[in-house]
């Protein structure tokens, strides 16, 4: 019988967490999430740094230890603490572990088998490595930042989707991941260098590819996917909202048309008449509100769906019924991804004492250290 609280997929991997904000407590919120036992160990000052930023969910679901990183005694009890865990992950500059007494080559000769990942921005080494840095710089080196947005303006930022989390946290995770699956196997410890600019240029792969093979222009809204093509693309409806088109393949193509009933429209295929097509289209969904389009193309296959905002999408139908959401102190939170068939996701942390005595380290680390127990 499967225990479905305490049985995800990552059940009984051990993270240890260097507290920090951002890519770092979401890909050890994930982990823990998927069933791994995390502990984060806090700085003395990190508790009003969290605060301050208002990440407080990306802290759920795992117990945190306050200590002081400045005190040889609590030095030695991380070391201790990360002597029996699998992973360590940690978001400093370089060199900032290794002043802390922290480096990978004391926690390696403690464990290991450990796998030590360092997610920063620029990496390890290299020009940059000691500049700080936020998603915006990260993305803007890569090509990506270049590459959204409307030809003649400005780029638009997405959020920080791409360096923070896709490029940064996500890249950590499989680093992470596979470095245990190698030890696991035999292999040695080792270092995971997880750099966001380094992740977030793997996520334009496919662009690099279609831009060597000369099927991408070097220019914002100039391609199939970046908005550039009229059927694929957001229109403005009468309401001040939006709708979104992704009638890529033709059959998708000819299901829009149909439904939409617009006689006469330009071929698609030749790109000189893309602005004849794009007009047409822009008046066409300017003369309706955007649920009304959305009703409209219900249940068909034209990709066509509305835009929402944060707070529609939490209470979007297909998003209620698939609970993508989950609700947490009465406000939307996002459920855990993917989902697991036999092994889903946990609903309840393990306690820091639960850890404590999981890992055998010693009991009397419960009450030296100053623990806060952190919950969903």
């Amino acid at each position: 019988m499967i225990d479905a609280v305490r049985s995800g997929p990552l059940d009984g991997l051990r993270v240890v967490e260097m507290s920090a904000i951002g890519p770092v407590p979401f890909a050890c919120r994930l982990m823990a999430d998927l069933g791994a036992e995390v502990v984060r160990l806090e700085r003395d000052d990190d508790r009003a740094r969290v605060d301050g930023a208002g990440q407080h969910d990306l802290y759920a679901g795992r117990p945190a230890i306050a200590l002081d990183l400045k005190s040889p005694a609590d030095v030695a009890q991380a070391r201790q603490l990360i002597a029996s865990a699998e992973v360590v992950m940690e978001g400093f500059r370089p060199g900032v572990m290794e002043r802390l007494g922290l480096g990978p080559d004391l926690l390696l000769a403690d464990n290991p088998a450990l796998v030590y990942v360092r997610m920063t921005g620029w990496g390890q080494d290299g020009p940059l490595a000691g500049r700080a840095g936020h998603d915006i710089n990260y993305l803007a080196l890569t090509g990506g930042l270049h590459s959204i947005g409307e030809p003649g303006r400005k780029p638009v930022v997405p959020i920080n989707l791409v360096g923070d989390f896709g490029g940064g946290a996500m890249f950590a995770v499989m680093g992470a991941l596979a470095g245990v699956l190698a030890a696991r196997g035999g292999a040695p410890g080792q270092v995971v260098d997880a750099a966001m600019v380094d992740g977030a240029t793997y996520l334009l792969s496919m662009t690099y590819a279609m831009l060597g093979a000369g099927r991408w222009v070097d220019d914002r809204s100039s391609n199939l996917f970046d908005g550039g093509a009229p059927f694929y693309d957001t229109y403005l409806c009468a309401d001040g909202r939006w709708i979104a088109v992704g009638a890529l393949e033709p059959q998708f193509w000819a299901a829009f048309v149909d439904r939409l009933g617009i006689p006469d429209l330009p071929s698609r295929n030749d790109p000189t008449q893309w602005p004849v097509l794009r007009a047409r289209l822009t008046a066409a969904f300017a003369s309706r509100p955007r649920d009304e389009w959305a009703d409209h193309f219900a249940g068909t296959d034209a990709c066509v769906s509305p835009v929402l905002s944060l707070t529609e999408a939490s209470q979007h139908a297909a998003m209620t019924e698939r609970r993508v959401f989950r609700t947490v102190d009465g406000h939307p939170r996002p459920a855990p991804a993917p989902r697991f068939a036999a092994t889903p996701a946990v609903a309840a942390p393990y306690s820091l004492t639960e850890i404590l005595d999981r890992w055998g380290v010693e009991r009397h680390l419960a009450g030296e250290l100053s623990a806060c127990e952190s919950t969903r």
